[in-house]
Formats: C-alpha cells, structure tokens, sequence
C-alpha cells in the first residue's frame, strides 16, 4: 500500500471522526463571530469625527496657577484647555477618578458642575443629537455594556430620550467619544461575550477555559489539516455529485482560512490564559504648580503671533519644572505664512515635527464611511507643539521627543540610555490599536532589561499603552491571521465584507453540508 494511500485513509478516519466536535465548534465561534462584524458595520456610529475646537485666545488672562491657586489647587495631574460650545475652558484633572474641574480663563471663575455640562456638550456634538437627556451618570468602573476594551474611566454614561435607547459614553479627558451603544449593540455584544470571548467564565475557571475552547477550536484546526490531506492524496477525476462535490470543491478554497481563524484563535486564548488582558493606561503624576508664575496671558499675542494654536496644556519638565505646552495646527490647516513657529518671542522654542508628515495626504473624515473607517485607522487631529518654562517664560531646550523619552524613562524606571527607537504614531495599528483612543502618542522602544514598548502622550504626560516585545507577535498573528487586516487596502467595510463572506462560505460549505454528510455516513453504519 503506497504512502499516498495510506494517508489518505488515515486523514479520513480521523476527519469524520473530529466532524461533530468540529461543526459544532464551528458553528459556535463562526456565527459569534459574525455578530462582530455587524457591530462594526450595522452598529450606531458618531456623526463627527473631530473633536471640538475653539479659538484659544488667554491674552489677559490671570496666569493659570494663580487661577488654579485661588481654588486651592496645589497639584494636578492634568492642567489643559477644551473646547466647549464656541469658547476655551481651563480642564483640570486632580483625581484621576473623579470629575474634572473646569475654570473660565476670562473671568478665573470655577464652573461647579461643568463636567456633566461638558459631557453633554460632547455627546450631542459627536452623534448630532437634539434629543432630551433621559440619565446622565459618572461611570468609574467596567460593565457589560461598557467593556474594558474601551481603556478609558471614568466616562460620563449619557442616555438620550427614546425608544431606541441611544447611550453615549463619553470620556471628558480626551474630549473623545469613548463607545456608543444601542440595544442592538448591546445584544449583539452579549452574544459576543458568552459565546465568541467566553467572558462568563470566572478568572478561577481560567484553565478551564483554555483547555474545553482550546480542544474546541482545535478541532477545528485538526479538521483543515487533515482535509488537506486528504485533497492532496485523494484524487479524483471528476467533481462527485451532490452535497459530497461541494464539501470537496469548496476544501480547496476554504482549508487555509479556517485553518488562520483557528491556529491564530488558539495563539490568542493561551496568550490571553498567560497575560490576561488589561489595559495598561496611566495618568501622570501630580504636577506641582507653586513654580508656574509667567504671566502667559501678558505675553499671549506675542508668543502666539504667527502661530495658530490650537490648545495649551501645562506638564512636567526636566527637574520636575512645569512647562506650558502650547499645541499647534496640523500643517494642511496653518494658512501661509503661519508656520514659522520660532520667528516671533520665543526664537528658541522647539516644535517637533518628527512624524509630523506621517499624516499628510489623510484629510479630515467626514462622510459616514470616512467616520467609521477613521475610528479604527486613526487620524491625528494636531499638529507639532512648542515649550515655554512656566516659572520664566524662556523658550524650553525640550521639545516633544525629548519630553517623551523622560516620561518614558518614567514609566519604565530605567535610564534615557536605555532607549533603543523612538518615533511618532500617527495613525493606529498592530501594535497600538483604535481601542486606545489617543492619536498622536511617542512609541518609546527598550530593549533588555525592560524588553517592552510603551506608548506616551506628551499633551497630559500620560502612559497611553505598554506592550512586552513576547506579546507583540500574538498581535500581529491575531491582527493579521485572525481579523485578516492584511486587507486594509479595501478599507474597514471592504475588509469585513470579506471576512464576513469567508466565514458565511465556512458555515455553509464545511459546517452544514460537512455535519450532513457526516450524520448521513452514522446512519447508513446503523
């Protein structure tokens, strides 16, 4: 008996064998998978992309720690401007936890109660909605509506009156829209959980977990490779009639993306099992603000002239000195002439452009398609920054690069020395996916002995993201092989159209005609 022979009939054997197990588990994980797919393409979307903006105009303003001091406030872990209905307000963040305080910089008057106004504000901008506020509460831990893939806390959980129960998560930091849910989401992240994600299991049960899926999609796995066994030993001359030609003709197509869904399932499960998954965000220290005494608002037309900026934030420096960092235009919006940031009062201020190009040739989203495929490629809404000591005024020798490797340093708890590559992210990716929210943040790569990459924002002094370097290659396996973004050339709705396509042929082809024939062979035995 040749090789060939041989191995053909082992791999049916054992095909029909792991048939049940493996339809089944096909089924299970192929129509909760679909319910992703509907959720990215059928799920409420925001109606504007962009985040508010305002003119920033602090010419005659108090300087901001003696705003800040008249209202005890010491430290912060976040002193910026948002913009809120047409004008700029001063956002301060004392706990990460809790609401933020928000001052008029005209008057230096405290707004109580401004932060619920705010996410309100940014709630009707973002789906453009007119509707009454049904509920509107502080949020400070994950749900099963508000998941912790979502990586932002505390969100302001804002309900529109209706029917269809429209509910906006909204995180007032970040000014950005953090989920958007309606009933159907909601049911159809339900199904997610239980039955794609297994999410019901206790963190006890855990093992459990990876051995009854692992063995599950396995199967899956073990059905593919002997399927193409048996299509590479078994010729035939002519296709067979019936459901049996189908099953084969399709294997031919269909082998290698079952066999990338289930491989790369497991890869994601035990990873998962090893490291479970969490979000690694963390805000900044608390700044001490005793030192910040330039009057800004004295010096604002002659530090901003030329420039268009865009919002300004107050962070930590070398030797813990607090700087202002004033957040410029992106390049495609400065109007000619408007883009010498070192010509004016502060010649020596440096405005990081590395990267900054990285976005060019990516305009604003604006249509319905470009919102929702921009929510999961990215688009960085600002431009370069530069620094002014807020003790002297003086232009700070740090630009962006340099403020992401000390926050770095940070972080990690190593030296600069340790850095081996730091560079700009402008749009998202493998490695730094939408589900962080933050665009643009310095990627800050170590090598021994932290072995990670951590992802800064310079505008807060915020920890956005670390990824150990053994984790990176289960995000590209998973990204690539399991959501088979290698098609990003189609974009976002293209890409799970296909997707979604594969996985209906999967369920037809391999699962229902497969258990047919399989049901149809134990009855004829009996």
């Amino acid at each position: 008996m040749s090789w060939k022979t041989k191995t053909g009939r082992w791999a049916l054997g054992k095909h029909g064998w792991l048939a049940l197990i493996g339809g089944i588990s096909l089924f299970l994980w192929g129509l909760s998978g679909l319910t992703h797919i509907a959720m990215v393409l059928f799920g409420p979307q925001q109606a504007q992309f962009m985040p508010p903006r305002a003119p920033l105009d602090l010419q005659g303003t108090e300087p901001v720690t003696e705003i800040l001091g008249k209202a005890g406030i010491a430290k912060a872990v976040a002193v910026k401007t948002v913009a809120d209905d047409g004008k700029s307000l001063l956002q301060v963040t004392t706990d990460p936890a809790g609401q933020r305080r928000y001052f008029d910089p005209a008057s230096a008057r405290e707004m109580p109660g401004q932060d619920a106004r705010q996410a309100e504000y940014l709630a009707r901008y973002y789906l453009k909605e007119e509707r009454p506020i049904a509920s509107i509460t502080l949020q400070t831990d994950f749900d099963a509506d508000y998941g912790w893939v979502n990586r932002l806390l505390p969100v302001w959980k804002v309900r529109f009156a209706g029917d269809d129960r429209l509910t906006a998560y909204v995180h007032t930091e970040t000014s950005s829209l953090a989920a958007v849910n309606n009933p159907t989401k909601d049911w159809l992240q339900s199904i997610f959980r239980a039955l794609h994600s297994w999410e019901w299991v206790p963190p006890s049960m855990a093992w459990l977990k990876v051995v009854v899926a692992g063995a599950m999609v396995g199967s899956l796995a073990a059905l593919a490779l002997t399927g193409i066994a048996m299509l590479v030993t078994v010729r035939r001359r002519k296709r067979l009639p019936g459901a049996k030609g189908w099953h084969r003709m399709m294997g031919y197509v269909l082998a290698l993306p079952l066999i990338m869904f289930s491989l790369s399932g497991i890869y994601h499960l035990v990873q998962g099992a090893i490291a479970p998954p969490a979000g690694q965000m963390r805000m900044a220290a608390p700044i001490d603000l005793s030192a910040g005494r330039f009057p800004i608002g004295a010096q604002w037309s002659a530090l901003t002239r030329g420039l268009k900026v865009d919002s300004l934030s107050l962070v930590e420096g070398a030797g813990g000195r607090p700087l202002y960092r004033l957040g410029l235009a992106r390049d495609d919006e400065m109007p000619k002439g408007e883009h010498d940031h070192g010509a004016q009062a502060a010649p020596a201020a440096k405005a990081d452009h590395a990267g900054h190009g990285d976005h060019m040739g990516h305009a604003m989203p604006k249509t319905a398609m470009e919102i929702r495929t921009a929510r999961f490629e990215g688009v960085q809404p600002t431009g370069p920054a530069l620094y002014i000591d807020a003790e002297t005024g003086a232009a700070a020798a740090q630009g962006d690069r340099e403020i992401a490797r000390m926050l770095a340093a940070r972080y990690s708890g190593v030296g600069e020395d340790k850095i081996a590559d730091i560079r700009l992210v402008t749009r998202f990716g493998p490695d730094y996916d939408f589900r962080n929210k933050r665009l643009p943040v310095w990627r800050v790569d170590y090598a021994a002995p932290v072995d990670a990459t951590l992802f800064v924002d310079t505008a807060t002094g915020a920890l956005a993201d670390r990824v150990e370097h053994w984790q990176m290659p289960e995000r590209y396996a998973f990204s690539f092989i399991h959501k088979w973004n290698f098609l990003f050339p189609l974009g976002k709705i293209g890409m799970n159209a296909v997707v979604g396509g594969f996985t209906i042929a999967l369920l037809i082809f391999m699962g229902a005609i497969g258990l047919q024939l399989y049901l149809r062979l134990r009855r004829s035995r009996r």
